[in-house]
This record gives structure tokens, sequence and C-alpha cells, in this order.
């Protein structure tokens, strides 16, 4: 599934492909995220513009809104969302973590209340692969346990070995299907506990390995170490994928650790609040400074937003609460981070990733991420 064409001779970063029964991905790869079978904002011809080769749904989401019956009777989510390049589900596990209110964690597996109607759910390790199976993803997440930030000790191992446990009754009912399974490594900021979740999961033979419980609150230093750690520890001839981590700074600091799959709400969430990614960073386009600012939103950007409107009028859209403008915003940021990905591939080429990511941090400024959460 995953083939390593080059490696950076000066760091960790390396150029590979992921091929699917729906196509091949370029990597390092950052995935939209469409969590309701949709990129907020964005049609998928937009995706295509933007150069997208692969996006990211949520089978849990999905599950309950409009259910398994529906997108099974239209031919399987690719038809149903009109998206023939290569699809990326989610299990549901972020969920576990994200809707604690709604939900009660055991052995067996999970009982959701839905958000949507208060029906009760049980997914168990089983009944999430089935579901994706129906959904016809090309790669499969599994069910798995995800710590929050801090996180206790104790808590983050009982995780862990569910997480572990799930991964192989995950493993276990994938049969009989051309989609991929990756293993989900937990084990919160300690390294023990990832060290011995990624030697359970590599005796599995997983088709790739994802880090999970990353990026959920911790700072920068601790979200890369574990990136690090985990990555030097899992086979070179499997993809890597660093689930939930994707603002700018991070897909560089990942990629020089050697990770090839990046995913993030940010560009569109951001997008749909007057926030734009930037060659120079981040700017917000509400502000008054941008009132009669008749030059492009960046500079050095090919993209649509850029080549045809204004910062003056972009603020003026978001001001006066014209949806137009979320959908330029979402569109520009969507490109923005398909572009950089595009860069980082090229710079591995060419043996520069380390002059790269030096440039990247001369002129940019970012954010903090607490204030988009």
């Amino acid at each position: 599934m995953y083939t390593q064409i080059k490696k950076d001779k000066l760091s960790k970063a390396r150029l590979g492909k992921v091929t699917t029964a729906h196509g091949e991905i370029d990597t390092p790869c950052f995935m939209p995220v469409g969590t309701h079978a949709t990129v907020k904002g964005l049609s998928p011809g937009q995706l295509k513009e933007c150069g997208a080769q692969i996006m990211l749904s949520n089978a849990y989401h999905v599950f309950l809104r409009p259910g398994l019956k529906v997108i099974e009777r239209s031919g399987g989510l690719h038809r149903f969302m009109s998206w023939e390049k290569p699809v990326l589900t989610d299990s549901g596990g972020y969920q576990v973590f994200s809707l604690a209110r709604l939900r009660k964690v055991s052995d067996k597996g999970v009982e959701f209340q839905s958000h949507v109607d208060g029906k009760k759910h049980l997914f168990t390790p089983e009944n999430v692969i089935e579901t994706q199976k129906v959904l016809g993803s090309d790669i499969i997440m599994p069910l798995d346990e995800c710590s929050h930030y801090p996180c206790p000790r104790d808590y983050a191992e009982i995780a862990m070995k569910r997480t572990v446990d799930w991964a192989a009754r995950s493993k276990k009912a994938m049969k009989n299907t051309n989609q991929a399974l990756f293993g989900i490594v937990q084990g919160a900021t300690y390294e023990d506990l990832r060290k011995i979740c990624v030697k359970e999961l590599i005796s599995m033979e997983f088709d790739g390995y994802a880090i999970g419980g990353a990026s959920v609150g911790e700072p920068s230093n601790l979200l890369y170490n574990t990136l690090e750690i985990v990555a030097d520890m899992l086979p070179e001839e499997k993809a890597r994928y660093a689930m939930g981590v994707g603002y700018p700074g991070d897909l560089v600091e990942g990629v020089d650790r050697g990770i090839d799959m990046f995913d993030c709400v940010a560009p569109t969430r951001l997008g749909r609040n007057g926030t734009a990614f930037t060659s120079e960073g981040t700017i917000i386009i509400r502000n008054s400074p941008y009132s009669e600012d008749f030059g492009p939103l960046d500079q050095k950007c090919s993209c649509y937003t850029c080549k045809t409107f204004s910062r003056a009028y972009l603020r003026h859209l978001f001001n006066a609460g014209e949806m137009l403008g979320l959908i330029l915003l979402s569109f520009h940021n969507v490109h923005f981070f398909l572009e950089l990905m595009r860069k980082i591939r090229e710079a591995i080429i060419e043996d520069r990733f380390l002059e790269f990511k030096k440039d990247f941090y001369a002129n940019y400024t970012g954010i903090k991420k607490e204030l988009c959460a």
C-alpha cells in the first residue's frame, strides 16, 4: 500500500505514495476534513481545484446522519458525496474523547447517546469495521480510546491497553475486503506507554499506522516529542499518519520527523471565522486595517480567491454577513495547506527540506492554537 520513493539526505522527511482502490496519494499529504461527508463550504470540484488527493470523513457522524442504509443504497460513500478519489474514515474514537458527556466506555466498546436524537448506540471494534465496510472507505481506522491532556498515567495505560485489544479485534473483523486498516498508537504523553503500544501494533501487521491522542491540548514540545518517538519505531515500509495534527508549523515539524499523512479542521473552521493562512502568517480579515486594502489576500498565492478578490472585498463580505466570504476564505485556506504540502514534497525531492523549513519559519507568523479551537 505504501511505497517510499525518497528520503531527504539531511532529515527524516520522506517522499512516498499510498496506493488505494480509488487512486494514489502523494505523501507527505494533508487531508481536508469532511466530517459529515462534506468539507464545509466547499464542493468536490473545488477540492480538486485546490489539489486535494484524499479527504477524511467520520464514520460516527455519517452513521447517525444520514445513516448506513441511505449510503448503502446510494452505492457507497464515494458515490453519495460525488468524490471519486480516496477517502479515509475515522472510526469515532475521537468522539469518545470529545463527547465525553454522551458516552460510556468499557472493554466491550463504547455506548454513545446520539447528539442528534438522543438514541443510544453501542459501538464495538467489530461493528465499527462493518460500518466502514458499508461506507466503502479506502482507509479504515479502528475504534480506539483517545486520552485527554493532561491525563493521569493509570488512565492513559488503561486506554492504551484497551486500544491494543480493540485493534486486535478490528484486525480479526477485516475479512474479504480491499480496504486498508491502520493501527492507532495511543499512550498520551508517556513515552513508555507509546513504545509498548507501537510494539504491540507492529506485531499485528497493519497496513499503516496512525498516531492518535496527539494535538489534544498538549504543548507543542510534547506533541513533537510524541511524533518523533513513535515515528522512529514504526516500520519504514508503512504509512505514518498523525491524526488531527495539521497547523502549518505542525505539518513542517511532523514531516521533519518522518510523518506522511495529516488532517485538521483548521483551514475551513478558521476560514469560516474570518482567519486566513498566508505565506507570511495568519491574518484576521475582519480587522479594520483591511478596509481599504485592495491587494490580494496573499501575494504569493495562485488560488481563485487571491487571483480575483481584494482583502477589502473579503472584509466587506464578512462584515456584511455574506456567505461568499466564508466560502472564499475556506477555499483559500485549503489551497494554502495543500500547496504547502506540494512545496514540501518538492523540497524533499531536491534534498533541501531543512532549507525549506528555515525559510518557512523566517516568513511565517502563526497563531496560537488555543485561540482557534
